[in-house]
């Protein structure tokens, strides 16, 4: 299984911060935000990754070089402006091959067992979601019996980990689009599996959420 790691955007709400470091090279306990992904993909035995880089995209590039570093082989999918997160998967779909490929969102931070995931047969997508965070309340979906749905009721966040099948992408067009327009009709269609993770989840949006992460991060290493 390959794995991409969407790390394209501008992080403006990040700034004065990624005005001159691009946030997938912000710091979360003495290390890369970028660095955690791989290493928890190579000790899942995952280690052929697209990463998709636009804003600051040298300094990213420069830093992981082919990944080798860090026990991975990293294809870089460059953007010469954000295509967003659907436009920046359709972008790289020559690099991801045919078989479904983990997708993960390059600004969280977890500790979910990435070795876990599967595709079940006939589904076009798999989301993990968590509990709803203070910044996001209402959440996104619904899951029920393994399926997520708009359905009213309980709802939870989408973690940003997911697997896609890339044939849900065939028919778009390399341009700005968010990846709720590729999944809209899979789940509408009852087509997209989905879990609920309740271990370590942070969305690493804000310079407040990036300060107390490592705040927690460095309290508990003194331990």
């Amino acid at each position: 299984m390959k794995a991409m790691i969407l790390a394209a955007g501008f992080g403006s709400r990040l700034r004065p911060l990624t005005e001159t470091i691009p946030k997938p090279l912000l710091e979360v306990g003495g290390k890369p935000l970028l660095q955690y992904h791989l290493e928890r993909l190579a000790a899942a035995g995952i280690t052929d990754i697209v990463i998709n880089t636009s804003w600051l995209a040298e300094l990213i590039e420069d830093y992981f070089g082919d990944g080798s570093d860090f026990g991975v082989k990293i294809q870089w999918s460059r953007e010469a402006q954000p295509l967003e997160t659907g436009g920046g998967i359709a972008h790289a779909l020559p690099l991801l091959g045919s078989e479904p490929f983990l997708l993960i969102n390059g600004d969280v931070w977890t500790d979910f067992p990435l070795h876990s995931m599967s595709l079940d047969k006939g589904m076009d997508a798999h989301l993990v979601m968590v509990t709803n965070p203070e910044h996001h309340p209402e959440g996104d979906f619904a899951v029920a019996n393994n399926l997520v749905s708009y359905d009213v009721g309980s709802k939870y966040t989408f973690s940003g980990i997911s697997l896609f099948r890339p044939q849900l992408f065939a028919g778009y067009e390399e341009d700005c689009f968010p990846l709720r327009d590729v999944m809209a009709p899979a789940i509408l269609s009852g087509n997209v599996s989905g879990e609920v993770y309740t271990g370590n989840w942070w969305d690493i949006g804000t310079v407040e959420r990036l300060s107390r992460l490592n705040k927690q991060l460095n309290t508990a290493e003194s331990k």
